[in-house]
């Protein structure tokens, strides 16, 4: 018999190093272990399924099993890992189909849990109205109640990415939504002068927004708040996400960040044999150089593919993370990568910024739209540190931009000098981004 590698998580992470080690490794026995019943599909695609942007939940699915099944790697969906015993090289797994429990040994581990959504500590937050929103099978829930409830109010509570944008999902399906946040603006991953400008764009969709609102309970027909109650047909969670991380820590492995999995670079945990990738385990930040907790597909798609490479004999690393991320919300385009300036000044930076007003194209142009971008930069080195910006259509994506000179630990000046293409139905000839570093210069 040869080696067998047992992967449990059949979503990005587990199944991006499972192929990897596939193609390195002809020989080696794949067992792929899923609770749910979807492997490899875009979580991130879930609120334009809500929306009927998406028409169907395979739509979602990028590989299905049976795809995986042809390259040899044995997925098996509804089959849960309950318990690992590292010294034995054994897990004890539970059929939910069968409802029967066995166990499975094996020579190496993947663990790719990936995360679950943040669930209040409140009275009522497990009512079967109350949902949070990370996987297929919790979109499918998600959808069949909501039908089944025929929606006409619902209440986001916190103000995440998905939050976000299920609450436009649930505009377009002719709900009333409310948006209620505890923080002073909505999108605590921006600073709060940029999440002001989303809070708007909500507020333009007809989209009720309460900042600085804590919810202090959740019945059958109300979200209770001190500041009254908000009627709810369902609620919807957008709190964020927390590593999914407990099958290793119960099995002795080291956490870090919000108990997330610590890794080295090679995606190696604390134990011999034991890989981890994606949402259940820490990453460190390619600027502040500090453990970080970043819960988003590329990254676990990128983490996966080095736990495989080096699962399989061979060795890559992974270079960190910047936090970059784009979405958009009430056709307002949202972007950000590295350190806000508050998170600069948390990680210890003497941090200024700069923020402007621009268009995303010259003027006089029809397409031209507003945009705003924030540059943040260590002051006297002149370090570029991040950049968050707000705009219309052609806005977000400029962002990468500013992650490829954060990966190349470019300073401002860098930025400012930047070849960048240049015609009127694309940018003025000062792309926005570079006139915002431009800005910032004064105040090194």
């Amino acid at each position: 018999m040869g080696e067998r590698l047992l992967v449990i998580g059949g979503d990005a992470a587990g199944m991006a190093a499972a192929a990897q080690a596939r193609r390195r490794a002809p020989t080696l026995e794949i067992v792929a272990l899923e609770k749910g019943n979807w492997t490899s599909y875009s979580a991130c695609g879930i609120p334009y399924l809500a929306s009927g942007a998406v028409h169907e939940i395979e739509d979602l699915v990028v590989r299905t099993p049976e795809d995986f099944r042809a390259m040899h790697i044995d997925v098996r969906t509804q089959h849960e890992v309950v318990g690992l015993d590292l010294e034995a090289r054994r897990a004890e797994v539970h059929n939910l189909a069968h409802d029967r429990t066995f166990h499975l040994g094996f020579d190496m581990l993947h663990i790719a849990t990936g995360a679950r959504p943040r669930r209040p500590d409140l009275p009522g937050a497990d009512l079967p109205h109350v949902h949070g929103v990370q996987t297929l099978d919790d979109s499918s829930r998600l959808l069949a109640d909501a039908g089944k409830r025929r929606v006409k109010r619902v209440t986001v509570i916190g103000s995440g990415y998905v939050g976000l944008e299920l609450a436009e999902a649930f505009v377009v399906r002719g709900a009333t939504v409310t948006v209620i946040e505890a923080r002073p603006e909505v999108m605590g991953s921006l600073d709060p002068d940029m999440g002001a400008l989303v809070a708007r764009a909500l507020r333009n969709r007809g989209i009720d927004v309460r900042v600085g609102v804590r919810a202090e309970a959740i019945t059958e027909t109300h979200v209770r708040t001190a500041a009254g109650d908000i009627a709810a047909d369902l609620v919807i969670l957008g709190l964020g996400v927390e590593p999914n991380s407990g099958l290793g820590t119960e099995a002795g492995l080291q956490t870090g960040v919000h108990e997330g999995l610590e890794v080295d670079r090679q995606q190696r945990t604390s134990a011999d044999g034991v890989w981890a990738a994606g949402d259940c385990c820490q990453s460190v930040h390619v600027v502040s150089g500090h453990p970080v907790y970043v819960a988003l597909g590329t990254v676990a798609n990128k983490q996966g593919r080095v736990a495989g490479i080096n699962m399989s004999g061979g060795y890559a690393t992974f270079p960190g993370v910047l936090g970059t991320a784009v979405t958009r919300v009430c056709q307002t385009e949202i972007g950000r990568t590295g350190l806000t300036e508050d998170e600069a000044k948390r990680a210890g930076f003497s941090a200024v910024a700069s923020r402007i007003d621009a268009t995303t194209a010259a003027g006089y142009m029809p397409e031209s739209h507003p945009i705003t971008v924030k540059v943040v930069a260590e002051r006297r080195s002149g370090r570029l540190l991040g950049a968050q910006i707000v705009g219309g259509h052609g806005s977000a994506k400029r962002v990468d931009v500013v992650a490829a000179a954060l990966s190349g630990h470019l300073t401002v000046e860098d930025l400012v000098g930047l070849d960048l293409g240049y015609a009127p139905p694309f940018s003025p000839v000062w792309d926005p981004v570079q006139v915002a570093a431009r800005a910032v210069l004064p105040q090194l």
